[in-house]
């Protein structure tokens, strides 16, 4: 939830101080079309029309009449320059009437406004001889007009404004937007928080039922185990070595008595129980190894190597010191381990296995190799194998990873990894 809310808000920032850039921008431009209308009326509609052939010649009457009708019905906060031009690069007006008769070049797009009629905006350069006297303004936006005279002469009008009040018309319109864009994005943040918790909820209750179905998993699979092991320790293994003991006693009697042949047979049977019931210990012991929950897990695969070295198997055991796993996470990486190894020996005929446990980065792994004939073709064992299957399944419930394939230098590599809980 916590991740889930900074993740939010972050979001929420982003989308926020994104909004704020495009309404200004948007603001500012929307400002800058309000600057080109005014200039429009202004200039169509007031100066225009005073626009005479006196003015044309510069005579100052003209002049004293168009400076009183800029002063009084154009010039304002906004509005801090006027200039009038001929497509020559001439001042014929201006409210700063030092300019009248300067000439200087005219750009190529204030000559394609001048010409067409139309309307154009930018940002002033100060640094030109003919905007000295605008330096003191600050930042000015320029916004020309293509005007005539009487005559039908093309001129060209020209506004200058403070852009701070452009930037200030802007800031207002993202101001008057921005309760509602925010707004809206709270909303949707705290909207989004229940489902986020309910979220949340469900996904800690998931996995809190995983962990408890694979530890009823393995408690019953234990159980079941521990209850073969009992049952062949107090039913046939019990019954198995009293038999050896009386075939050995019978042996001992027909062994007096000079009859050889029923000598060697007892004896024969009684050495063959023995084994059974050796055989059947080391059973009991790969059903339920008691050094699991006593001793711990690198224990329990030092007394499963340990069978595969009576069988001249060499193995090698390594597991990553200070390791310290839950009692579930331990079962499943053994039982995984005792599958691989019996399938080992059972299957591969190697001359060495090598069982490794490693731990990082918030996961456990088992690795068993073989050096021994190696899987059929380049596919992992048969998912129809009994052994397998159940290990799979197994892995399945401890979301984990199992992999089954040819070990680089052939043989076979078995690869475990589950979360170290």
């Amino acid at each position: 939830m916590a991740k889930f809310a900074i993740g939010g808000m972050v979001a929420l920032a982003a989308v926020g101080v994104g909004s704020y850039f495009l309404m200004r921008h948007i603001g500012t431009t929307e400002a800058i079309d309000n600057s080109k209308t005014v200039t429009r009326i202004v200039g169509r509609q007031i100066v225009e029309p005073e626009l005479t052939d006196g003015i044309l010649r510069e005579r100052p009457s003209s002049i004293m009449r168009l400076d009183r009708v800029v002063e009084n019905r154009v010039l304002s906060n906004e509005i801090v320059r006027v200039k009038v031009w001929t497509a020559g690069g001439r001042i014929v007006y201006s409210d700063k009437n030092r300019l009248i008769g300067s000439r200087y070049p005219l750009a190529a797009d204030d000559l394609e406004v001048l010409h067409s009629g139309g309307v154009d905006a930018g940002v002033t350069d100060l640094s030109q001889p003919e905007n000295r006297f605008e330096r003191s303004q600050g930042n000015v936006l320029e916004v020309y007009l293509g005007v005539h005279a009487p005559n039908g002469r093309p001129l060209l009008f020209e506004t200058y404004q403070r852009f701070s009040s452009i930037a200030s018309s802007g800031s207002s319109i993202w101001k008057a937007f921005a309760p509602a864009i925010i707004g809206a994005l709270l909303i949707l943040a705290l909207l989004q928080l229940p489902l986020a918790s309910s979220m949340a909820r469900r996904l800690r209750r998931g996995h809190a039922e995983r962990e408890a179905l694979l530890k009823q998993a393995i408690d019953a699979s234990d159980q079941e185990r521990r209850r073969i092991a009992g049952d062949l320790h107090d039913g046939v293994v019990q019954s198995l070595s009293g038999t050896a003991f009386s075939l050995a006693a019978a042996a001992e009697r027909t062994g007096g008595n000079g009859n050889g042949t029923a000598h060697e047979a007892l004896q024969r049977g009684a050495a063959q129980t023995r084994q059974s019931v050796g055989e059947l210990r080391s059973l009991m012991v790969d059903i339920y190894p008691p050094s699991l929950r006593e001793k711990g897990l690198e224990s329990a695969l030092l007394d499963l190597t340990a069978s595969l070295e009576q069988r001249g198997i060499a193995t090698e055991l390594d597991v990553s010191p200070g390791l310290h796993l839950s009692a579930e996470t331990e079962a499943v990486l053994y039982r995984v381990a005792q599958e691989a190894v019996r399938n080992a020996a059972a299957h591969a005929d190697p001359t060495r296995v090598t069982v490794a446990i490693e731990h990082g980065d918030g996961q456990v792994s088992l690795i068993v190799t073989d050096d021994g004939r190696g899987l059929p073709g380049e596919t992992s064992s048969p998912s129809g194998h009994f052994g397998m299957q159940l290990m799979r399944d197994l892995v399945a419930d401890a979301d984990g990873e199992l992999e089954v394939e040819s070990g680089p230098d052939g043989g076979t590599r078995v690869r475990l990894e589950v979360p170290a809980t």
